[in-house]
Formats: C-alpha cells, structure tokens, sequence
C-alpha cells in the first residue's frame, strides 16, 4: 500500500511539472513579439534537474526546439558551473552547434532556487525574425555570412540586463524591437516557470528535485527500453532523394533494432553542401529521435530518459553533420525530411503500421520589401515577414493523410491578417491544392495553394530557402501514388525553380503550391 501511495504521488507531481512547463511556454506565446512564436507555436519549454538532464517539456512547440534543447542546457552548465549561478541569471545562445541548429533560434536557461538553493533549470527557445546578415535565404556559404553569432553568456545578471548584448542586437538585425521583445519574452517564460516550480516543492514540502527527477528519467527510460524489446531485431535500410541546392541530395539511414535501444546510422548521405540547408548533428539527433518515437512509443512522455534509448551516428561533414562554419539557416529543410526517412527504414520490420510518405519540412516564405529590392523606388514600404506554407501528410494506413498539416515539425500557418497588417502584402488566395495528395485506398493529404500580391505598386521579394519537393515527391506505401510535387511560378507564367532569393515584379502574384502527401495501399 506504501509502494502504491508513493508512486501516486509521484505521478502527481510528474503531472504537475507538465503543468508547469506547458504555463511556461503559454507565456511565451503571450509576450513574443514575433508572429512565428506567437501565432504559430515555433518553440520550446522544458525543465531540468540539476545535473542539466530534461525532465518535461511542454507539449506546445517544435521537435526540432525541445529535443535540441534536451542536450544544449548541458553545453551552459560546462561553461557557467551550477555553484556560479544566482538567482536572477539568464544564460543565452544561438549556437547552431551547441543550440537549435541555426543562429535564428536563441536557447535561454534560468536557474531555479527555493530558498538559495538550486533546485534546477527552466530553458526556452524561440525563431526570432532576424538576426542581421544576409536573412533567413540559404544563399551564404559559410555561417559568418547568416547573421550575428552569440556565444554562451549572461543574458541577465542578479536581474540586470546585459544592455551592451541588446546594443550589439539592435544594430545588427532588421528588426531590432521584435528581436528585444522576444528576448525578453524568454526571460518572463522562465521567470514565471521558476516561480512555479519552487511553490510547488513547497506545497509538497520538497526541498529539491532530485529525487522527483531520478524517478522520472528511469522510468521513462525502462519504459521506452520496454517498447523497443517488442520489436523485430535486425537492421533495415532506406533512402530517400531530396532536390538540395547545387545538387540533388540523398539521404541514406541504417536502423538497427537492438535489445536495449535503437541505433539510427546516416553513413552513405551526401556531404554537406556549399550553403545554407546542412542539418547540425544536434538538429539531426532530434528529428531523428522523434520519429523513432512516433513509431515506437509515442505514448512515452519525452524526456532526458526516454531520448537515451535512440542513438544517431553521421559522417563528419556530411549534409547531417556539417562542421563550422558550414552554412545552416535552412537547416530543417533536411532535418524535417528524417523522420519520414525513419519512417521508411520501419516499414519493412513493422508492415502495414508505417504511413506513407508526406510532404516534410514546411515552406517558410520570407517575404520582403522596400529599396533595397531590385526595381523599387526609395519610397516602397519596407518590411521583413514571414508566412508558413504547409504541405499534405502521407496517407495512414486506416485513414487519409491530413492535409496542409505540419509533420514533424507540429508549427501552425500564421494567419494571413497577421501578414497583411504588418506589410502591404495581400493574400489573394489560400486554399487546398485539390489533387496534390497521393492516390490509393487512402488518400495522401494536400498541400496549400497560396498566391501573393502587393497592394502598393512596387516589387517584392522572396526567399524560397526552404522549398523542396520540387522535384522529389513524397511517395506513396504499400502500392499507394506519390504526392504532387510542390511549384512556385508568378501569374505571368515565369516558374521560379530553386532555392534562391526572387523578385516578384510590381504587378505581378506570387503561386505558392505546396507539396501533397503519398497515397497508401491500392485502390
């Protein structure tokens, strides 16, 4: 009966940590400045015992945030050693390497007190709009040319504002006040969640975490472990072809099921390229583990414990583990594509479970205006914004694949009034591309359609960075038909067919169709 108590209330307070972190990362949907935090959830929130291992996450936010994340807050605690730190400290970074994998994304860790005491660590993360250089386009070639790098460092101190870090930001980003606000917007997530956290040992009349979090990564870590020993053993290989940049890519992975975890190998995948799609290793480790979790426990809350059983290994410098200063601003363009290629590694093993194909990584639209873009007069409104375009998933094998539906990466579209309030820019159209998902007993979902203009007689601009699956579609399973393939053209007939930077003519729309998820099984 002692045994049965203890581990009610354990799970009581499991709960409650959720509960925590999910109010950490609602208040950083409150106070972000920028609309892909605010309005599309592009974010994490997590907490960490002591020794720096994730023992939650919220359930808003992105793969590619939390499961990066899980292994960053390490990357603080080897520079700024935990006796260091006071209550009032903010710990910052956007090291693609040692963060999120690209410099848009700033990782913020707060340490937590009850009493003067440590008791653990709240980190954040969250896509700023800007970040100075040449903008979110994977035009560069070396990471020096993406924007302004911040090595780990005190963001805040015994609460005081690193004010010579926000001047350095503020003269170097298009966008000065929206990058602030979100900063800032990081801080009172943590702040908040720190709060919380010690009102709740206090409420159980805990002094530390310790043995709450031990509790938590064990188990998640026997259960995930518990899964995997209901698999088939054995090694199953896949690939999968992608349009990259200069050149095509490919990706190859090697799954091996073994009897205590599963080993993800990328050897055989293109090496990384001249710009800016290269996954970072730490970028890598989280999709892949995420879809590894999908398909084998994705009841398992995710945690230091449950990630422990996935192991991933690349060629160094390949397009899954470029070295700095490789190019990375476009990074989820490969990242986002593994777990579909996890997917297909498992369909062989587990036949009949596996969906089809979809779209992956979504299409961010960089939209911009003003001088600087080609054929404009010194009066175009200037702007810098961005809109989401999402593409089908494949089809399951009971059901359709859902339509413009952001797998993996679980981010929502902006809403259009959102763009159109803060540019000149109009959205015509954005609707269903009818006929882009797979055929076959079950349907592959189907992308957007989007088409753009501009209200003021002057061009624009636009960044295709991330569009692939112009050429590569999603395929279909089991004898289902492959997606649509994605196409970006203007009205007047010109079809923009790479990953550069265009300018959309004064009078002219920009046609955004997005990519539609493979089809299951024959009709």
């Amino acid at each position: 009966m002692k045994t049965q108590k203890r581990q009610l209330i354990r799970q009581i307070l499991w709960n409650r940590l959720i509960a925590v972190v999910e109010e950490q990362a609602n208040v950083l949907l409150k106070t972000a400045f920028g609309p892909i935090t605010r309005e599309a959830g592009d974010l994490s929130a997590g907490v960490y015992d002591t020794k720096g291992r994730m023992l939650a996450q919220a359930v808003t936010g992105t793969p590619g945030h939390v499961n990066t994340m899980a292994t960053a807050v390490a990357h603080f605690l080897e520079r700024f050693p935990p006796h260091t730190l006071k209550p009032g400290d903010v710990l910052v970074t956007n090291d693609p390497w040692m963060g999120t994998g690209h410099l848009f994304d700033f990782v913020t860790v707060t340490p937590a007190f009850l009493k003067k005491k440590l008791i653990g660590f709240f980190a954040s993360t969250c896509h700023d709009i800007d970040i100075g250089g040449r903008g979110f386009v994977a035009e560069a070639t070396s990471v020096y040319e993406e924007g302004l790098y911040v090595p780990h460092m005190k963001m805040m101190e015994a609460g005081k504002p690193n004010e010579t870090l926000f001047a350095i930001l503020k003269n170097n980003v298009r966008e000065p006040m929206q990058v602030r606000g979100d900063l800032l917007g990081l801080v009172s997530c943590n702040e908040v969640a720190t709060r919380r956290l010690a009102a709740m040992l206090e409420e159980f009349g805990l002094r530390d975490l310790d043995t709450l979090g031990e509790y938590i990564v064990s188990t998640s870590r026997e259960s995930m472990r518990a899964a995997v020993r209901k698999l088939p053993r054995g090694t199953w290989i896949a690939s999968m072809m992608l349009d990259g940049y200069e050149a095509p890519i490919e990706l190859k992975a090697a799954l091996t099921v073994g009897k205590d975890g599963i080993h993800v190998d990328y050897a055989g995948s293109s090496p990384a390229s001249r710009f800016g799609i290269n996954s970072p290793k730490c970028y890598t480790d989280a999709y892949t583990s995420f879809g590894v979790k999908c398909i084998v426990a994705p009841g398992i809350p995710n945690n230091a414990g449950s990630l422990e059983v996935v192991t991933v290994s690349a060629p160094e410098d390949s397009i899954v583990h470029p070295l700095r200063p490789r190019a990375v601003t476009a990074r989820h363009v490969i990242g986002q594509m593994l777990p579909e290629l996890v997917f297909d590694c498992f369909d062989e093993p587990l036949a009949g479970k596996v969906p089809a194909e979809g779209a992956g990584s979504m299409w961010v639209l960089g939209l911009s205006g003003g001088p600087q873009v080609e054929g404009a007069k010194p009066d175009a409104t200037r702007f810098n914004v961005i809109s989401i375009g999402i593409g089908g998933m494949g089809a399951r094998p009971a059901k359709d694949g859902l339509s413009t539906t952001a797998f993996p990466s679980g981010v929502g579209a902006i809403p259009v009034e959102i763009t159109e309030a803060t540019s000149p820019l109009l959205f015509r159209r954005r609707e269903f591309a009818d006929g882009s998902g797979g055929t076959g007993r079950q349907q592959g979902g189907e992308g957007a359609l989007i088409e753009i203009e501009s209200t003021e007689d002057a061009p624009f601009s636009i960044a295709c960075a991330t569009f692939d699956r112009r050429r590569n579609p999603a395929r279909g399973r089991a004898g289902g038909g492959n997606g649509r393939v994605g196409r970006v053209t203007l009205a007047s007939g010109k079809v923009l067919p790479g990953k550069e930077t265009y300018v959309v003519p004064a009078g002219d729309r920009l046609i955004a169709e997005m990519p539609g998820g493979g089809g299951y099984g024959k009709k």
